[in-house]
């Protein structure tokens, strides 16, 4: 261990730091990401994503509904601030990949219309 005074925006801070070799920090293995399983449209489906990360407040359709174009699939609170997704075309839901609560990344399948 060493030890080191820091100086940040003219306030002194003392640390102590651990020395590691530098071969073992290479083999330490790295933190592996689970991986999502891939969500496809049905044959001449489209994929409805998530524009950004945020959290799924409500589904507003289940699995066989008819939709039109325009419709509400789900609301998505990212940023504080609530945001409709709105169905692409006019179809049925073939699937709903999400469900009230769930925390979805930009990109995310959220449901698939045929």
């Amino acid at each position: 261990m060493r030890r080191f005074r820091v100086n940040v925006n003219g306030n002194e801070y003392d640390i102590t730091l651990e020395e590691i070799d530098a071969n073992a920090a290479k083999t330490a293995p790295a933190p592996k990401k689970a991986d999502a399983a891939p969500v496809s449209a049905p044959a001449g489906g489209e994929q409805v994503k998530s524009p950004m990360p945020g959290t799924i407040l409500k589904v507003n359709v289940t699995n066989g509904a008819s939709v039109k174009k325009g419709d509400v699939l789900m609301v998505l609170e990212a940023m504080k601030m609530e945001n409709e997704i709105m169905c692409p075309c006019d179809g049925k839901v073939a699937s709903v990949n999400v469900a009230q609560g769930a925390s979805v990344e930009s990109g995310t399948v959220l449901c698939s219309i045929a």
